[in-house]
Formats: C-alpha cells, sequence, structure tokens
C-alpha cells in the first residue's frame, strides 16, 4: 500500500499535490531542480495555509503537522529509493518528462509506482520510456488540486491490476472522485471541454455576441458560476491555445485548433477584455447556447462511443471536476434528448464529427446507474454507491438501483461477502432531502412512504443476507447513510469517519431503521445521544459506542475487509450495549440520558443533579432545544419501543409514523430550510 509520496515539480500543481497529500497524513517530498524552486513551492503552501488558518478550515497545530509531513529535495535523483509513489508535475514536455522518469526509474526501489500528471500526453508512450512498465500509470488531477475533487486515473497497456489497486485506494484515502478512463487525447473532461471553449472564442470572432454576453448564456443555460472567457482569464490563455492545438492534431479534427482570436491574445499577452453589458438579442443568445450544446454533446457521445468512460463517469467529470450543475447526459434530458441530438448533428456537420447512431437517432431519455458492483475472485461483491458529486445521498433511483443489486447478489453462490463503499468522501450523505420537499409541495405523502418503505426493504436484503456484509463507513455517514451501515453486520472506519443522525434537527425523525438499530447496537441511552440531540460522532465515539466495529488506518482498510470476510457474520450482531463503556460519551450518555431524566430533558429542563453551567450538559439541551419538538417527541418514543419489540416490529412502527412526522409544519420547515441553507423556525406542530 501506498503510505510515502514523491512529487516532481514544486509549481502550482506539484505544491497542491504535495500539500493535500501532507494533509491526509502521507509523507511528502517535494521534489526539484534548484533549492529555489523547492522553496517557492514551500511559499505556496504556505500562503495556502495561511488562508485556511485564517478561514478556520485548519487549526494552526494542524497547518504545522502539514508543514512536517514535507520535505523538499533537489534533484529527482535524491528521490528516497523506498518512496511509494512518486508523482510527476512538470509543464507538458515530452522531452523533459522523458528525461525525468529516466533518473526515477534508476534510482527508486523496485516498488515504487511511477505516475505522470498530464492532461494531455499519451501514457502509453510515456510508459515505454521506463523499465517498470507495470508500476506505470497515468493521473490528470485537476486545479486546485488540494480543493478539486476530481482525478483523472489512466492506466497504460502495461500497468498492472496491483499498480490500479494501490493508486485508486491512494486517491481513495485523499477523498477524490476517480474517473478511470482510457489513454486517448484529451481523457474525459478536456476532450469536451476544451473544445467547448475554443467555441466560445469562436463564437466572439463571428461577431455573434461580446464575451461578456457569451459568458452570460453560457452561464444561464449550463447553470454554471463563470463563463468560459472568464475562466480562460482565470486559468490562461495560453493554456486553452495549447491544449485545443493538441487536440486538433491528435485528433485530426481541424475545427479544434485554436481559434485565431485566442491565438492573437496569447501572442499579445493580454487577457479578454469582459464588459459590463450581459444583454444580447434571442437569436444570439439561441446560437450561443445550441452551439455550445452540441458542441458539448456531440464530442461526449464520441467519448463514450469510444469506450473512454461510461455517460456516468462523463456527467460526473463535469459536474465533480468543472463544478457544472448538470453533466452533459442530464443536460440532454432536461431540455430533450431529440432536440439535443439535433444540436449535436448540426456541430458534429459543422465540425466534420460522426456522431453514434445511438446517440443521433435517439429520442428516449438516458437512464444512469449509480450503483457499480465488482466481484473479485475472493467472492468479495465490492457496491460502489457513485454519485459523489450529491454526497451519495439516497434518492428513488439509488434505492431502486441497491435494490436489484441486493436481489441479485443474495442469490448468487460465486459471492460470500458483500462490501459498501461510496465514492469521494463520503459514504452515504443521508436520503435526498429535495425530494422530501418537493412531495410535501405536491402533497404526495404517498410517494415519501413508498420511498421509505422501498428503503426499509433493500436495508433488510442487507439485514437478512446469506453473506457477510460490511459498510466502509471511513468518511461521512449521515442520515439514512448511517441507517444503511448499521444494517450491515460489520462496519470498517478510519479517523476520517464521520457520523450522525441529524434528522431531528430537520423536523423529521430516522427513518430508514435508526431508531431501531442504533438502540440494538449501543444501548437507548447511547442511541438517545445519537438521534435525539443529532450529536455529531468521530470516528473514536463511533468505535467505543460499537457504530463502527473496526477502527484502522487507511491504508488498512483492504486487509481489514480481507480478515472480515474470512471471519464470516457475527455472533452477535446487536449486543445492546457500548463497545467500550468507559469511554467519556458511553459514561456520560449512561447518566445523562437514563430513564429518570428523559421527562426533564424533553421539556428542555436540566435533569437534577446536573450542573446547568456543565458544557457537555449545556451543549446537548441547546441541541434538542433547537430540533423540531414532533420529531424529538416521536424519535424518542420509538427508541423506547425498540426496547420491547423485535426488529421487524419496530421497523414497522418507524413506517407506521410517517403520516404523522410529514404532516407537520415542522417537518416542511426543517426540511425547506435545509434546502434554501438557513436555519429553521419551528412552531412545535
Amino acid at each position: 500500500m501506498i503510505e510515502s509520496i514523491a512529487i516532481i515539480g514544486a509549481g502550482n500543481m506539484g505544491s497542491g499535490i504535495a500539500q493535500k497529500s501532507a494533509t491526509e497524513g502521507f509523507q511528502v517530498q517535494m521534489v526539484d531542480r534548484e533549492q529555489q524552486w523547492v522553496d517557492k513551492g514551500h511559499g505556496i503552501i504556505e500562503n495556502f495555509l495561511g488562508e485556511a488558518l485564517e478561514r478556520r478550515i485548519f487549526s494552526p497545530d494542524k497547518a504545522e503537522e502539514i508543514k512536517r509531513r514535507i520535505t523538499g529535495v533537489v534533484g529527482n535523483e535524491n528521490v528516497s529509493p523506498d518512496t511509494d509513489l512518486v508523482i510527476e508535475a512538470v509543464f507538458e514536455d515530452f522531452a523533459l518528462k522523458q528525461e525525468i522518469f529516466s533518473t526515477l526509474d534508476k534510482n527508486c526501489g523496485e516498488k515504487t509506482i511511477l505516475a505522470t500528471n498530464t492532461s494531455s500526453l499519451s501514457v502509453n508512450d510515456l510508459a515505454q520510456q521506463v523499465g517498470r512498465k507495470d508500476k506505470f500509470v497515468g493521473m490528470h488531477w485537476f486545479y486546485h488540486p488540494a480543493k478539486n475533487r476530481l482525478v483523472e486515473i489512466i492506466p497504460a497497456e502495461t500497468t498492472s491490476q496491483e499498480t490500479m489497486d494501490a493508486v485508486e485506494q491512494y486517491c481513495k484515502t485523499m477523498g477524490k472522485v476517480i474517473i478511470v478512463c482510457k489513454d486517448r487525447p484529451g481523457f474525459v473532461v478536456n476532450r469536451f471541454f476544451v473544445p467547448w471553449i475554443n467555441e466560445a472564442c469562436r463564437l466572439l470572432e463571428e461577431g455573434v455576441a461580446t464575451a461578456a454576453q457569451i459568458d452570460a448564456v453560457a452561464c444561464r443555460e449550463f447553470r454554471i458560476g463563470l463563463g468560459p472567457f472568464g475562466l480562460m482569464n482565470l486559468t490562461g490563455p495560453t493554456i486553452a491555445l495549447h491544449s485545443s492545438d493538441y487536440l486538433s492534431e491528435q485528433l485530426s479534427v481541424p475545427r479544434f485548433a485554436g481559434a485565431e482570436n485566442m491565438r492573437v491574445l496569447v501572442e499579445k499577452g493580454e487577457m479578454w477584455e469582459i464588459d459590463e453589458d450581459t444583454e444580447c438579442s434571442e437569436d444570439a443568445a439561441r446560437k450561443i447556447k445550441e452551439r455550445l450544446m452540441g458542441q458539448a454533446f456531440a464530442v461526449c457521445s464520441q467519448i463514450v462511443e469510444e469506450g473512454i468512460c461510461s455517460m456516468e463517469d462523463v456527467d460526473r467529470g463535469a459536474k465533480v471536476g468543472l463544478r457544472w450543475t448538470m453533466g452533459p447526459f442530464e443536460l440532454a434530458n432536461s431540455i430533450g434528448v431529440a432536440e439535443a441530438s439535433r444540436m449535436a448533428t448540426e456541430y458534429a456537420n459543422m465540425a466534420g464529427l460522426e456522431l453514434p447512431r445511438w446517440f443521433s437517432e435517439r429520442s428516449e431519455p438516458f437512464d444512469f446507474s449509480y450503483v457499480d458492483v465488482e466481484v473479485d475472485e475472493a467472492g468479495i461483491a465490492t457496491v460502489l454507491i457513485n454519485r459523489p458529486e450529491a454526497m451519495n445521498a439516497l434518492n428513488v433511483t439509488v434505492v431502486g438501483q441497491l435494490g436489484r443489486v441486493m436481489e441479485d447478489l443474495n442469490s448468487r453462490s460465486d459471492v460470500n461477502t458483500i462490501v459498501f463503499e461510496g465514492a469521494g468522501k463520503a459514504f452515504v450523505a443521508g436520503a435526498d432531502v429535495k425530494f422530501f420537499v418537493d412531495m410535501i409541495a405536491e402533497d404526495s405523502f404517498n410517494r415519501i412512504e413508498e420511498f421509505t418503505k422501498d428503503g426499509h426493504k433493500v436495508l433488510n436484503m442487507i439485514e437478512h443476507s446469506p453473506h457477510t456484509t460490511i459498510a466502509l463507513t471511513t468518511g461521512l455517514a449521515l442520515g439514512g447513510g448511517l441507517e444503511l451501515a448499521l444494517s450491515c453486520d460489520y462496519r470498517v472506519g478510519t479517523e476520517k469517519t464521520m457520523l450522525r443522525f441529524p434528522e431531528t434537527s430537520i423536523g423529521i425523525y430516522p427513518g430508514l431503521g435508526g431508531t431501531q438499530r442504533a438502540t440494538r447496537v449501543c444501548g437507548i441511552e447511547a442511541a438517545r445521544f445519537a438521534v435525539l440531540a443529532g450529536n455529531f460522532i468521530d470516528a473514536p465515539t463511533a468505535r467505543a459506542l460499537g457504530f463502527i466495529t473496526h477502527l484502522v488506518n487507511p491504508t488498512e482498510v483492504s486487509d481489514t475487509v480481507s480478515m472480515v470476510a474470512s471471519s464470516g457474520k457475527p455472533d452477535d450482531k446487536y449486543p445492546g450495549r457500548p463497545s467500550d463503556p468507559s469511554h467519556p460519551v458511553s459514561r456520560m450518555s449512561k447518566v445523562f440520558y437514563s430513564d429518570t431524566n428523559m421527562g426533564a430533558i424533553l421539556s428542555g429542563k436540566v435533569p437534577e443533579g446536573f450542573d446547568p453551567e456543565d458544557k457537555n450538559v449545556s451543549r446537548q439541551l441547546k441541541s434538542i432545544s433547537r430540533a423540531a419538538p414532533v420529531a424529538v417527541r416521536l424519535a424518542s418514543d420509538l427508541l423506547d419501543k425498540a426496547l420491547s419489540t423485535d426488529l421487524a416490529a419496530g421497523l414497522q412502527l418507524e413506517l407506521d409514523a410517517l403520516d404523522e412526522i410529514f404532516a407537520t409544519q415542522d417537518a416542511c420547515e426543517g426540511l425547506t430550510a435545509l434546502v434554501e441553507g438557513r436555519r429553521p423556525e419551528y412552531v412545535g406542530s
């Protein structure tokens, strides 16, 4: 597994990768050819961390810890030979990269993986420059590496599966969203995004509209915050020109070559003039919309046709890497696929592209898969909930797909273990709240009930699976995500694990088994601590309460899964008590959330014998006071009933109370406030 990193190149990209790696606990060497460039890289990191301190993202101690993990190194030949992974992050010059990898290949140990952070050059061609062709891979990071969550991983034809597994685990530890794609010019995002930017330049060159007007139309139609000209001014027109010319040459598409106005701008060393007049004629707005959309639809359909990646990954790249609200294929659905096909055809005819028939002749909406399944030779099935742009939130589609996956896996004799994992930094961040808001607005309580019943069916299939079930709660697990995890036999966490039942604070109660399974896992008092007050639960506390069964280092997750899989199902899945009764939260919960005190707590009073000035006491009462009163009462009743019912009966009680909770004003207010990003104001009904 990867524990030590070296980054070749201490510029903006290299220092960003170094900083992010150090932040996530890796030992990092930041390498450049001269001390002045290494020092400059340290300065970039220092400035970034300074801004993070001002915004209270990091504490001073954390910032110092990050800096201590980064060692400056002068000369590629001086990279430690036992480094696990070396990432080259210099500018796009094949000869320079060739020289760097030749040196690294000679000086690094046999286990060292070599990676190139290229946005354009062929990974296969670069792999031929080293002796360890099985340990060479492409990694295309997006700027800024510490903030942008997308990484494209590009295996060469010679890259081993062992190398891919190690690099993917490294990226997962970094909280990155991964797209594995073929080695084709532009890979995924740049393949469609660079011509998109170039097309905006051509629209300007043709006099269709001004830069400001094109940006305004692009922002409105694509639901993005920054248009193509604003973006080029931020990243530099030179990069756009270089990338456009490269794609044009590699793909033999003259239309992709940098527009003449971009070329002149770069030669003059200028930026685009973007005035304040953003209004243009309807005809001009229509031309801008259709050209930019047509380009995106046409090129993205080619990406899928060439097998570079899936439709879902194209959309994921747009949403995560470019921060588009919708990906191209989702956008096609929203305007009508037939209309999208028309726009794509018109652009393709202009650009000399060949559209795949499955796109050009399609009129029906696209269906997307958000649940990916892989089964290895050992019989371990990994179920990846792959909706990172929405923190893997459970919506109707995801729940339906999970149900079909579980029906299949539970019936398979070649499977002995099912592992649930979330893409990106979250396991599952609850249910899709907007769905609840929309259904309440439409007075469609039956659809909420149907969705919740379907969720119960899926979790019951996990609960009663003949196979061992494991949840990798190695990030955020909130609400429905925590409920999904609790239905599994085991839950593996890392230091990044953070759990919470936020439901009472948004006007509802945990409705996918949270009140029932939590009580059976850790006991009634600890369950009240978790559910009623909606406390955030960090990794050590989660382990002490029993919400996670294994707390390990990120590099140990894979081995832990193998170990747990070999041990089979647990003898006692629901012990009904904390794993560590001596933990401070276990002790506090036992005495504070006792049956004797609940009357006072639910009335907003300090229980007898407790100091109102005590921070722990005041924090609990404050949290409950800010929650919806009806939600707290119903959640409390359901927790109590878990003590006197079997699991099936308790789950049915959760379902039976749905109409009552979703009919309240507080449920509507709490859910709506969350969507709108404001604090709710509850009336108690």
